[in-house]
């Protein structure tokens, strides 16, 4: 089977656009794929983390994605800093990586705005890492969003200068997998912002530990206008909040923006709130049921990052020996 590498921040519980954005479509690759899940907590302190935060956001996040439908017996789910390949490698290709091709970063420039100066190195290098992830398994496909397609194309452009300047073909090229088409999640307070687990309200999103009587109050909290819910999607175009809570209602229930629409025209919000609870709730409150379940076992979730992460260690320590020989550097 080809092989998958997907990796998720532990800095802060996953939130619905999450879900909708990567974590379900993770679910149904499992079939099809060998899939390594990583929870990248390397990559997270690239901007403050607490300590004792990030451990038990990174313990949250493994129980979130088990109780998701990971299956980590099948296939491979640990936290990044477990495996000391993903260090030695991000190295290496630290010295690969070209200063020009760093300063292309879009994202970097996004998180950093125009205090640049003051963030972390990681920050600015954190795209190295990132191919050390994919390359430590010789990953064939990572499943990509639009916002990370300009890091696999570096994660190529590196593995293909490995290969030339130590004149192997060593690395291979990675393919991206574009998820079917995904509706982009927006706050619950402005639907001209994406939903982000950063968000310093809670009531913009919808965390995929909340229980039923949280998921209804912020859905009744809800932003919205004053219009009835129009027969067709020209009639959202200028309602970025009635289109928000729209396409999550065709997300969660698996059916067109169209037919929504069909079926809840000339409604108010008042009753199709109502009907988009009982959607989200049915989709989501399992999840944060199973999560909470499997928090009370902290000796299980611990003892199943660290079974993944031996049998990453297994896949990756060889290929990452061999970059270092090829490097150059004595064991």
């Amino acid at each position: 089977m080809q092989r998958i590498f997907s990796g998720i921040q532990p800095s802060g519980i996953p939130q619905l656009g999450n879900y909708l954005g990567a974590i379900r479509n993770w679910v149904n690759l499992q079939a099809n794929y060998e899939c390594i899940f990583c929870l990248v907590d390397m990559h997270a302190i690239t901007v403050w983390q607490d300590p004792e935060k990030l451990r038990e956001h990174t313990l949250t996040q493994a129980a979130i994605l088990l109780a998701t439908g990971i299956d980590a017996d099948k296939h491979i789910l640990f936290n990044q800093s477990a495996v000391s390949a993903h260090a030695r490698l991000a190295w290496i290709f630290n010295c690969v990586a070209r200063i020009g091709w760093l300063n292309r970063m879009t994202q970097f420039k996004d998180k950093a705005g125009k205090d640049r100066e003051n963030h972390s190195a990681g920050l600015y290098v954190y795209p190295n890492l990132m191919a050390a992830d994919i390359l430590a398994y010789k990953a064939t496909h990572v499943p990509v969003g639009e916002d990370q397609k300009q890091h696999l194309e570096l994660t190529n452009d590196i593995a293909q200068k490995f290969n030339h300047d130590y004149k192997v073909e060593f690395f291979p090229q990675v393919e991206p997998l574009i998820p079917p088409t995904a509706a982009r999640i927006m706050s619950l307070r402005d639907g001209t912002k994406k939903m982000s687990k950063s968000d310093p309200s809670a009531q913009s999103r919808i965390e995929l530990t909340d229980d039923a009587d949280a998921i209804a109050l912020k859905i009744r909290r809800a932003k919205t206008d004053s219009d009835p819910l129009p027969e067709d999607i020209a009639g959202l175009a200028e309602r970025p909040e009635a289109k928000n809570l729209v396409s999550i209602y065709a997300a969660l229930a698996d059916i067109p923006v169209e037919q929504v629409l069909k079926e809840h025209a000339g409604q108010g919000f008042g009753p199709f709130k109502a009907a988009l609870t009982e959607v989200v709730v049915n989709a989501i409150a399992p999840i944060g049921q199973e999560t909470t379940r499997l928090l009370q076992d902290e000796s299980y979730l611990l003892k199943t990052l660290h079974s993944g992460a031996q049998r990453a260690q297994s896949i990756a320590e060889p290929i990452v020996a061999e970059a270092e020989k090829l490097v150059g550097f004595l064991k």
